[in-house]
């Protein structure tokens, strides 16, 4: 994958050196060590420039960006993909259920990674998948993956530094007595287990999870829910808790009458755009098997 990102130098960046400019715009001291092996990776108005040279007011920085590798052992296969928004930096996708995120040992060739090899390799490029925010494979809707890797290493910090919000819409068993609160109940490994986790007051992590009920219908409400730190299944775990598990979920509420997954999906997703900053904001509609849930 090929990108150029241009700066102009302002007043406030004068005698900065290169790497002390990029380090302020995000870039990891990994991207800078990775992107000094490129060739011509770093132009200033027009001439090659190390890392080290001073910058002036009005300068123009263009920084080159080659990565010719893809990622191994992900075999590109036509699968469907629900592009929401792409450009040089992301593509922000509209994940169905029953399609995992990585290849696995049982899922090899089904993944949403193998359908973005698959993507890539029609247009002949390299492609090296970088998932921002990992869904499970049964959970649909936006998922964000970074196309280089500055734009990876600078998503990977706004999710440290909180500034990835995300809203998720679930429908979950019975009506809750409080239509809006936190859930604030740490997560850790079920014992025995290597995939359930269970709340663990002595040793598990911090987990924190918003919700708001937006309708009940059927015996069943459907509620939106922001995550305010995003561990392995916090809202099945969380909602389950507060005695009102997702419907669906085979490991934590194995009710299938109604549907045949977990009810659960990445409803909406805002962040800065990891290079120009610009606020993005992206909707993905509930999908048809939960809105049946609602309307039967």
């Amino acid at each position: 994958m090929n990108r150029t990102i241009e700066y102009t130098i302002e007043e406030n960046s004068d005698g900065l050196r290169v790497e002390q400019f990029l380090r302020r715009r995000g870039f990891s001291r990994q991207n800078l060590t990775e992107i000094k092996q490129m060739p011509q990776s770093v132009m200033v108005n027009g001439t090659h420039y190390y890392m080290r040279c001073q910058l002036h007011t009005g300068d123009h920085l263009a920084v080159h960006i080659s990565e010719t590798k893809s990622s191994e052992k992900i075999p590109p296969c036509e699968l469907p993909l629900d592009i929401i928004y792409e450009d040089e930096d992301i593509i922000v996708v509209n994940k169905p259920a029953d399609m995992p995120i990585h290849p696995s040992m049982n899922n090899y060739y089904n993944s949403l990674a193998n359908a973005l090899a698959w993507y890539y390799e029609q247009q002949g490029k390299p492609f090296i998948f970088r998932c921002c925010n990992r869904l499970d494979r049964d959970t649909s809707g936006i998922t964000v993956i970074a196309k280089h890797l500055v734009s990876s290493s600078i998503l990977a910090s706004m999710v440290i530094e909180r500034k990835i919000h995300r809203e998720y819409l679930a429908i979950v068993k019975g009506g809750l007595p409080e239509k809006s609160g936190t859930i604030d109940a740490p997560l850790g490994r079920k014992p025995g287990s290597i995939i359930e986790r269970t709340i663990d007051w002595e040793n598990g992590e911090t987990a924190i999870t918003h919700y708001r009920v937006l309708e009940e219908k059927n015996g069943h409400s459907l509620v939106s829910l922001c995550l305010e730190t995003g561990r392995t299944h916090q809202i099945r775990i969380h909602m389950k808790y507060l005695g009102h598990p997702l419907i669906g979920d085979y490991l934590y509420n194995p009710d299938m009458e109604l549907i045949g997954r977990q009810a659960l999906h990445s409803h909406r997703m805002c962040f800065p755009h990891p290079i120009t900053g610009k606020q993005m904001e992206f909707i993905a509609p509930m999908p048809e098997d939960m809105r049946k849930v609602l309307e039967d």
